[in-house]
C-alpha cells in the first residue's frame, strides 16, 4: 500500500469529541489522534479491507470507511464497545461490520489491505481494577506480543499495518518483531504528551520499574507502519 499523494477526509479531535464514548469504552485520546493522522499518509485503495483492533467508540472505523474502504470490520473483546461502535457509525451512516473477538487468540477472516490497531500497552501488573482498555502487564505487551504474532498473517499481499503503542513498552521489540515476519517496518510517528490519569496514577510503579525518570511525567506515542511488500509472502 504506498504512501498518500493527497490525504483523505480525517475526522480530528473536533469529530471524536462529538462521539458517543459511555462509560468503560476507551475514549479517543493521543494515541487515537497520532494514528489517525498516520492513516492520513496512507492511500486506502478503493474497496479495501480494513480491520480496525480494539475498535473502543470506532473512531479509526469510521475514519476507514470515510477514507473509501469497501469493508470496515471493526473488532473488540467489549460488547459494550461494540455497541458504542455501531450508534457511532449508524448514525454517519457508514458501513462498519462489527466482530467481537479477542484478535490475538481468534483473529477475524482475512485478508486485510489495512490493518489498524491501537491495544492495550500501559505497563501494569494488574492489582484491585485492572482494565482490558489500557492495561498490558508487567511490561505493557502481554497484548502487544500476540498481536505482533498473529498480525503479519492478517495482511493481503500488498497489505499495511498502523499500530500505536507507548515507547513505554518497547518499540524496538515490536519494530523487531514485525521485521521478522518479513515485513517493511518503520516508525512514521512520534508525539510526546503529558501523562493522563490513568499514567499519572501508576507513574509510581513506572519509576520502581525504571521506565521512566522521578518526576517524569511525560511519555513518547509511536505509529509503527508494516508493510507486506511480496505478494502470497
Amino acid at each position: 500500500m504506498r504512501r498518500a499523494t493527497r490525504r483523505p477526509p480525517v475526522p480530528g479531535r473536533a469529530r471524536s469529541r462529538f462521539l458517543l464514548h459511555p462509560p468503560g469504552v476507551y475514549r479517543p485520546q493521543d494515541d487515537t489522534a497520532l494514528l489517525t493522522e498516520a492513516l492520513a499518509e496512507v492511500t486506502v485503495p478503493p474497496g479495501a479491507r480494513v480491520l480496525d483492533v480494539g475498535t473502543g467508540t470506532g473512531a479509526l472505523a469510521l475514519t476507514a470507511a470515510r477514507a473509501g474502504a469497501g469493508e470496515v470490520t471493526a473488532a473488540d473483546v467489549s460488547r459494550r464497545a461494540l455497541a458504542t461502535a455501531w450508534v457511532n457509525a449508524r448514525v454517519r451512516r457508514l458501513p462498519v461490520r462489527l466482530c467481537r473477538a479477542d484478535v490475538a487468540t481468534s483473529p477475524p477472516r482475512g485478508p486485510f489491505d489495512l490493518v489498524l490497531a491501537n491495544p492495550p500497552y500501559v505497563p501494569w501488573p494488574g492489582g484491585t481494577r485492572p482494565s482490558h482498555r489500557w492495561d498490558g502487564g508487567d511490561d505493557g505487551r502481554a497484548v502487544l506480543d500476540p498481536l505482533c504474532g498473529v498480525l503479519p498473517a492478517l495482511l493481503s499481499g500488498r497489505g499495511c499495518l498502523l499500530l500505536v503503542q507507548s515507547a513505554l513498552s518497547g518499540v524496538d521489540r515490536t519494530v523487531t518483531a514485525l521485521a521478522e515476519a518479513e515485513l517493511k517496518t518503520a516508525v512514521v510517528a512520534r508525539r510526546r504528551v503529558p501523562f493522563g490519569p490513568v499514567l499519572r496514577g501508576r507513574a509510581p510503579y513506572l519509576e520502581q520499574r525504571g521506565l521512566i525518570a522521578r518526576g517524569e511525567r511525560e511519555e513518547e506515542l509511536v505509529v509503527i507502519r508494516a508493510d507486506r511488500t511480496r505478494r502470497g509472502g
